[in-house]
């Protein structure tokens, strides 16, 4: 089968940055569906056509990956409004309740990037927000996406639904 939307593909990849440094390994193919959310548009332009056993290495700038680093994405909050068990490297799904800093988008997932005794530094970006990326990618099978998968736009949305409907969380990549 062909790769073209909407349809789910399974991968493998290794993914390190421009100076050649270990960032992600994925070794056991994971699904993803082509045609929606799932995978970067560079990647899905690149897959498009192909097939299971298809085998590449892309070089992705910032604007192609996760973006440019937008320095107005980090504030400063109270620690009082943190759990006390807070650690860099946390993530919050939007600001922390009570935050005060005004303006910044509430969509976002903050992580904790510095703590001090009276305040916590959250940054908006992601992680890799900046990063040139070096991708290798290999495509382990490709099938057809299901109605659930089709109507969500993904895998993981799809597995949400069922996993909401049977009230048990689903296992999200």
């Amino acid at each position: 089968m062909l790769i073209q939307a909407p349809c789910v593909v399974s991968l493998t990849w290794t993914l390190a940055d421009a100076q050649g440094q270990a960032i992600d390994e994925l070794l056991e193919p994971m699904e993803f569906f082509y045609g929606g959310d799932d995978l970067l548009p560079k990647l899905e332009e690149t897959l498009a056509g192909q097939e299971a056993g298809f085998e590449t290495d892309l070089h992705l700038e910032p604007e192609h990956a996760f973006g440019d680093y937008d320095a107005q994405l980090v504030c400063f909050e109270d620690r009082a409004v943190f759990p006390e068990a807070v650690e860099e490297g946390m993530q919050f799904d939007g600001l922390p309740e009570g935050a005060a800093t005004v303006g910044m988008p509430t969509d976002l997932i903050y992580t904790v990037t510095e703590i001090y005794p009276s305040h916590v530094v959250l940054d908006g970006n992601h992680p890799l927000a900046g990063v040139a990326l070096n991708l290798h990618v290999k495509v382990s099978a490709v099938r057809e996406a299901t109605e659930a998968e089709t109507e969500a736009g993904s895998v993981a949305e799809s597995l949400l639904s069922v996993a909401h409907a049977a009230q048990t969380p689903p296992h999200l990549h």
